[in-house]
């Protein structure tokens, strides 16, 4: 019998896309890909239409090969009903019932995630957290967020709020995230990043000090990446900047792992690219903070599928519907 496709939908705030996966025993191929840029809401919806049907027609495919449909997006939504409750960054999508769209427009099962559980799903599925059965995944990119795995199920909550780590305060003071000073979101993302680096560069320069990755006095000009590149090249206030963040990530992770006492935590984005940095304050602060029969267990690595990890997100979805 013919193995079915899956298809996954990423609807973004400025850009969409089709992917089209063969399920290859426990991994997924990837055969074909359309991007497409995101309009109004009915215009966005029919070019979703069309694109899928536009893969489907180039790969020698039809709706009865589809075996199941994958959405990922930016939150609010509601995952049981199928519906996108009016996300931030997608202006019109006011209680948009798109699972029951594509459903019934394809004739196949479908169902909708927030873009950090479909991140979980497809870290579990087919990267580092590939063989566990209770792992969180956490995002750790522009913002924080985090999926969660228990017992083989992806855990959404009660109304779909579960893994809002970056709103948990770790300090009453601190670089804010999440609508919160001192937040998780605030000390561990690339934008809580920036607000540390703005700070300690604005310090150092009223000292009369030098910043190197800010020569020119201008703060507004400060990226996690510059931060980064200065920590590569040795830039002392650059490594203050990333251990703070370090101690508050340990912080964050032992609250973590003493509530859900997880086998693994996946961490993608800077952390992946900057474990080397991150892991030897983090785990220091771990040994002090978290349970020890639970903090045994647990392995903390690095997000495995890189920059992939949007192309196996929406696909996930679909193969959790199988």
């Amino acid at each position: 019998m013919k193995e079915k496709v899956l298809i996954g939908v990423d609807i973004g705030g400025t850009k969409c896309a089709v992917t089209v996966g063969l399920p290859a025993g426990s991994d997924i191929v990837i055969r074909d890909k359309s991007a497409f840029p995101t309009t109004d809401v009915e215009g966005t919806i029919s070019d979703i239409k069309r694109t899928i049907k536009e893969v489907l027609e180039r790969n020698q495919l039809s709706n009865g090969d589809i075996g199941a449909i994958g959405i990922s997006c930016g939150g609010p939504l509601d995952s049981r009903t199928g519906v996108i409750m009016s996300p931030p960054n997608l202006p019109g999508w006011d209680n948009i019932p798109i699972v029951k769209i594509l459903s019934e427009e394809f004739g196949v099962p479908a169902a909708v995630h927030n873009d950090a559980n479909a991140c979980a799903l497809a870290e579990w599925k087919f990267g580092a957290g590939k063989g566990t059965r209770n792992m969180v995944f956490m995002t750790f990119g522009t913002g924080l967020g985090a999926g969660i795995i228990i017992e083989g199920q992806l855990y959404t909550g009660t109304n779909d709020n579960a893994g809002e780590l970056g709103h948990i305060r770790l300090e009453n003071y601190g670089p804010v995230g999440y609508g919160k000073s001192g937040s998780f979101e605030g000390f561990c993302s690339g934008s809580g990043i920036e607000q540390l680096a703005r700070d300690l560069a604005k310090e150092a320069m009223q000292m009369g000090g030098n910043v190197s990755w800010c020569p020119d006095g201008d703060l507004s000009g400060i990226t996690a990446k510059k931060v980064a590149e200065a920590l590569r090249n040795g830039d002392p206030l650059a490594k203050k900047v990333y251990e703070i963040s370090a101690r508050h990530l340990g912080a964050g992770l032992s609250l973590v792992i003493d509530i859900l006492n997880p086998e693994m935590i996946v961490i993608g984005s800077i952390y992946a690219r900057n474990e080397d940095v991150f892991k030897p304050l983090m785990d220091e602060v771990i040994s002090q903070e978290a349970l020890p029969l639970a903090r045994r267990v647990c392995k903390i690595v690095p997000a495995a599928l890189g920059e992939a990890v949007g192309d196996y997100a929406a696909l996930s979805i679909a193969a959790d519907i199988q």
